[in-house]
């Protein structure tokens, strides 16, 4: 019998292992990088500490402004992929990400440095997202580039794979709390979110492997299980029994794209949801790539990211 630090109790290749001792090995080769200005793009980047206690950042992009003239843009609040154990807003797909993002929707964007499970188990994300939002929000007297350049009129939550997760549930708490100073997210984006359920459907499971890891993967990042109910916990599974009403997420626009990939099934329910709930669907958009679930960070250039970065802008009210 090994020692316990040599004990997995889970392992996801190529992203995680864990062991009982507590030990948390990520795997991914680290590629995080430095804020700086895109000489590309002129895209400016630097890091802001929101909440020294919890250690919560975020990397903040700002568009290049013709003559340095003061004006106003949408501020959009980016949450990354990972599975909420792994990820990072310095990781170099999603810095080009959100860089790209920035210059082409002209917006301001606040991409969270969340906490990641399991050495933060659910809801410390959440918690998180919502402490950023806060920030982003009430920033007009800490930070000069929300101070001066971001529209308070126009903030958007955008999340991608977890991050979407995490963006469901910062929106629908958006819905129940007040922000500061009144203000409100007006639109949600979520490409490829990380939903799952108890009950499948016919023809859900594409890979059985990696769903079953997907469904793992909630029950460790919510402490081996000991801060959720399962599949059902409405904050994995948004359309569960019980779960709140889609029509109390807290924005007037949502976006909704989706790749071929195991998330495809669940992503479709959610927004099937939305509009049994009442949303119209002029309100509540669908955006089906048939792609894998990574292309627009690692293809951004292919004709159907371009597509999905268009759409973004359009719902930020960006240029053209």
């Amino acid at each position: 019998m090994g020692e316990p630090d040599d004990e997995i109790t889970f392992e996801f290749l190529p992203l995680i292992r864990c062991y009982r001792s507590g030990r948390v090995d990520r795997l991914l080769p680290d590629t995080r990088v430095p804020p700086f200005v895109d000489a590309a793009t002129g895209v400016a980047s630097r890091d802001v500490t929101i909440d020294p206690a919890t250690g919560l950042w975020a990397r903040l992009y700002l568009p290049d402004l013709d003559g340095g003239e003061r004006k106003l843009l949408p501020v959009v609040v980016y949450l990354h992929g990972g599975g909420l154990v792994v990820g990072s807003a310095a990781d170099a797909l999603e810095h080009g990400f959100a860089n790209r993002l920035c210059a082409r929707a002209r917006a301001l964007v606040v991409s969270v440095d969340y906490r990641l499970a399991p050495e933060h188990p659910v809801p410390a994300c959440y918690d998180d997202a919502w402490s950023a939002l806060q920030w982003a929000v009430a920033a007009a007297s800490a930070d000069p580039w929300l101070r001066d350049h971001g529209d308070r009129e126009r903030v958007f939550v955008l999340g991608y794979s977890a991050g979407g997760n995490i963006a469901h549930n910062v929106t629908l708490r958006a819905g129940a709390e007040e922000l500061p100073g009144g203000a409100s997210v007006k639109g949600m984006a979520l490409l490829h979110p990380y939903f799952m359920a108890a009950k499948k459907a016919d023809g859900e499971v594409k890979n059985a492997w990696l769903r079953g890891k997907l469904e793992e993967m909630w029950a460790l990042a919510c402490g081996g299980g000991r801060t959720t109910a399962g599949l059902d916990d409405p904050r994995i599974n948004p359309v569960a029994d019980g779960a709140p009403s889609l029509r109390r997420l807290g924005c007037d626009r949502v976006l909704v794209c989706l790749a071929d990939d195991e998330l495809e099934v669940r992503g479709k329910a959610y927004y099937d949801g939305l509009l049994e709930s009442g949303w119209a669907e002029d309100a509540a958009e669908l955006l089906v790539s048939g792609e894998d679930h990574e292309y627009v960070h690692r293809d951004p250039d292919s004709a159907k990211a371009v597509v999905v970065m268009d759409r973004l802008a359009a719902l930020f009210g960006g240029k053209n």
